[in-house]
């Protein structure tokens, strides 16, 4: 272990817990562990720690949650424990004075094949804008989000029925295997560092609000469907049906053999039977809805639904 490099792991949600596990169980020496405070959380308001520090705290690895990152008294903390390289994996951003600090830097995975796709959302954006790949990469943090040199990238194909929960659990293993193979390399003093290649093609993948969820009927069948897709499960695309909120997880473009006639309807209108089917009107075509949670009641398939209710 002693010829190992001290290495600090910055992350908090469930998709960085894979790469620390892998990072311990490749006997790498992870010396502290660096995530979100503790948030209140549920009717009681109890504090509830995260993922990536519920696996450290088990395993008996120090546990740093500055609440500003550049807190004093947490700079000096961090320069004390001495590390070697710094790995960020969906942790926020760091002041320059952070991840300049180790030796050997500070990476990041990200889940796409970048250049492309840079931002805090790309696994949805892929999968909206219709991608057939994605990926994950590793790369030296600089000052520009996003922008450093390139270490290790590995490509994930995107399925027609992939939605963004599946393709995440995908990558969040896939950049687990990365990040050993990466810290590895480093260690072995032999890596690659290719720049970005600039280009004016590039896609983003800016932050997703409620806003961003709101389904646009005037685009094509396609178009929706795939916005469904990059949205499911979390935080999903929504529409308003009968005055509620409407969220849909699932659905299926229906194809000129099953198509009614939509000269008599506009985009946005829906048709059911109030049975089996709610399909509503694409500027193109129509697109059926499989799965759906009606504000008040539970996720459900649409039948399930129109069974309990009339639209």
């Amino acid at each position: 272990m002693s010829n190992r490099l001290r290495i600090i792991f910055m992350g908090t949600p469930e998709f960085a817990v894979p790469s620390l596990r892998s990072l311990v169980e490749s006997n790498s020496n992870v010396i502290a562990v660096i995530t979100a405070p503790d948030k209140p959380s549920g009717r009681g308001q109890k504090p509830t720690q995260s993922p990536v520090k519920i696996y450290a705290t088990e395993h008996g690895i120090t546990v740093l949650q500055p609440e500003k990152l550049k807190n004093p008294e947490f700079l000096e903390e961090l320069k004390e424990l001495n590390a070697d390289l710094q790995v960020v994996v969906a942790f926020r951003m760091l002041p320059e004075i952070v991840w300049m600090m180790p030796k050997y830097g500070t990476f990041n995975l990200h889940g796409s094949l970048l250049p492309q796709y840079r931002g805090a959302a790309p696994i949805n954006w892929a999968i909206i804008n219709g991608e057939t790949e994605t990926g994950v990469t590793t790369f030296f943090i600089e000052k520009d989000i996003d922008t450093g040199k390139i270490i290790f990238q590995d490509k994930e194909p995107i399925g027609p029925d992939d939605d963004a929960g599946s393709v995440y659990e995908r990558l969040m293993l896939k950049g687990a295997q990365l990040v050993v193979k990466t810290v590895e390399a480093i260690e072995n003093g032999s890596y690659p560092q290719e720049d970005q290649e600039e280009s004016e093609i590039l896609k983003s993948a800016p932050k997703i609000f409620r806003e961003t969820c709101e389904i646009n009927w005037n685009k094509t069948a396609l178009e929706i469907h795939n916005f469904v897709r990059g949205l499911s499960p979390y935080p999903a695309a929504w529409t308003t049906l009968n005055g509620l909120s409407c969220k849909i997880f699932k659905t299926r473009i229906i194809t000129d053999q099953d198509a009614e006639q939509t000269s008599d309807t506009s985009p946005g209108e829906y048709k059911t039977d109030n049975k089996t089917y709610l399909n509503f009107r694409a500027s193109d075509s129509w697109i059926s809805i499989e799965i759906l949670q009606l504000e008040g009641k539970k996720r459900m398939e649409t039948g399930d639904l129109l069974r309990g209710m009339k639209l």
